[in-house]
């Protein structure tokens, strides 16, 4: 598997972080695709900041993370600069909440206003607990989203934070950028 991808400009990646436990898998993603020379520019929502710190993913990013829709570093706002020129936007975790929030179009927080101003392809890749997956409304949301053009990657089987085996674990990273790379590359 090629983590790396060959063109000698970066690709624009920006990474949405959700408040799930999965978040700490998000380290792993963003310092690969730093590595496999993306640049990368990570957004999490308030609730991501309980689960990773900012500090981690700046020094795994060479950026400064953005969590707030009022920025004065932005003076566009972050929703209009940091969706400019991008190849892709990635969620990971994507949370059942922010499903919610990408398909239904509420934007109550920069990640899901970053998902209405972007223009480029989206990779989201779900995590939550096996009963909240198979909610009906869950699937629902995922469907609307594949319908908007939004491409799904997992979530997995397996063990989850919870303590039972499911369905609702975050793909792996290096599965994520293999997705990344079919999107951008």
């Amino acid at each position: 598997m090629n983590l790396t991808h060959s063109d000698k400009s970066p690709k624009k990646i920006l990474l949405g972080i959700a408040g799930g436990i999965a978040a700490y898998k998000a380290a792993d993603l963003c310092s690969k695709l730093a590595q496999a020379g993306y640049h990368v520019q990570v957004v999490m929502t308030q609730g991501a900041s309980e689960f990773i710190g900012e500090a981690t993913l700046a020094a795994l990013s060479g950026r400064p993370v953005v969590i707030h829709g009022f920025d004065t570093r932005f003076p566009l706002g972050p929703h209009i600069e940091l969706a400019r020129d991008l190849d892709a936007f990635v969620v990971a975790p994507a949370t059942a909440a922010t499903l919610a929030r990408l398909a239904h179009g509420l934007a109550d927080d920069l990640l899901s206003t970053l998902y209405l101003q972007n223009t480029s392809p989206v990779l989201l890749a779900p995590a939550m607990s096996d009963p909240m997956w198979n909610q009906a409304s869950v699937q629902r949301n995922v469907e609307i989203l594949r319908g908007d053009g939004c491409h799904i990657v997992g979530p997995e089987k397996g063990w989850l934070s919870c303590r039972v085996q499911g369905t609702g674990r975050m793909s792996e990273p290096a599965k994520i950028i293999t997705e990344i790379n079919a999107l951008v590359l």
